[in-house]
């Protein structure tokens, strides 16, 4: 497995997410552990095709393969993604913020309203 830094292993992971087939691949890979052949049929793509995805996942760490004979068998990698995931609750923490000060900015014109609105009825 390739070795990066924390900057270049999230670069790495959400590339590996960014496609829909890889995300596939992962979800499959959890219920159960596949040969190449399986995924490629499961998702109706050729070998090199697959072979191409899953080596995308595997460099990134989520994957892990093994050739036994002439089958490469495929399995979740060690990676569980907790920096991916303590990276997203950041900026999900940043936005939950931002629009609570929104909300209360909407509050706040939302009372100069209402006054302003029965100053002018008098």
């Amino acid at each position: 497995m390739v070795q990066y830094s924390p900057a270049r292993r999230l670069d790495a992971s959400f590339a590996a997410l960014a496609d829909v087939t890889r995300r596939g691949v992962l979800e499959q890979l959890g219920r159960s552990e596949a040969s190449i052949t399986d995924l490629a049929g499961k998702f109706r793509m050729t070998l090199t095709g697959m072979k191409k995805h899953v080596g995308i996942l595997e460099q990134a760490g989520l994957v892990t393969t093994e050739k036994v004979g002439r089958v490469r068998s495929c399995k979740l990698g060690l990676r569980r993604l907790e920096e991916e995931a303590a990276w997203i609750e950041r900026y999900h923490q940043l936005w939950a913020a931002r629009f609570d000060e929104l909300d209360d900015v909407i509050e706040d014109l939302k009372k100069k309203e209402m006054i302003d609105g029965r100053k002018k009825r008098k």
